[in-house]
């Protein structure tokens, strides 16, 4: 996650051959604040508030996409990003700002399961991209502006359960 490419395919000698081969246009109205990640030729990206594309990263056709509407939203969310998916043995995992982290079939984009993690009522959010490692999916809250405790959480990526969860910021005493 340091956003560095260490592969030798690309260098200084070569980089200026590069060019664009397709352009994808999203409906997206916010800002986009994720990288594309590519698996077996398919490029996976999101945005706000709940949108995830699959496309074909050879021609720039849209496979398939998903669209999921906030629950609810609280009115002083002030950061609408979404900044990124995980995959997974052939699962594509997000989270929403109304706290869910969604798994989706990485071929279909079919839904495969959602959790709700906190209530955004309460001031959490999630723009960060999931992290998919070791079996497991984890996630992170936004928030610490509205004063709310943060919290990491991690979950069976092929059912959904909670596997375990750590208070980063330590309660009273």
């Amino acid at each position: 996650q340091t956003r560095f490419y260490p592969g030798a395919q690309i260098n200084a000698g070569n980089v200026k051959k590069l060019k664009s081969v397709f352009s994808f246009q999203t409906e997206v109205r916010e800002s986009m604040e994720t990288a594309p990640i590519v698996v077996d030729g398919v490029m996976y990206t999101s945005g706000a508030p709940g949108d995830v594309y699959a496309i074909d990263a050879r021609s720039g056709v849209q496979l398939w996409k998903f669209h999921r509407n906030q629950d609810k939203r609280n009115p002083y969310q002030i950061n609408p990003s979404n900044r990124g998916v995980a995959v997974l043995d052939g699962r594509v995992f997000f989270n929403t700002l109304d706290n869910n982290v969604i798994a989706l079939d990485a071929r279909t984009g079919r839904q495969l399961w959602e959790k709700n993690t906190a209530d955004t009522m309460q001031g959490y959010t999630m723009t960060g991209a999931p992290l998919a490692l070791n079996n497991m999916v984890v996630v992170g809250m936004s928030g610490g502006e509205g004063g709310v405790r943060g919290f990491l959480e991690a979950y069976n990526p092929a059912t959904g359960e909670k596997l375990w969860r750590f208070d980063t910021i330590a309660t009273p005493g």
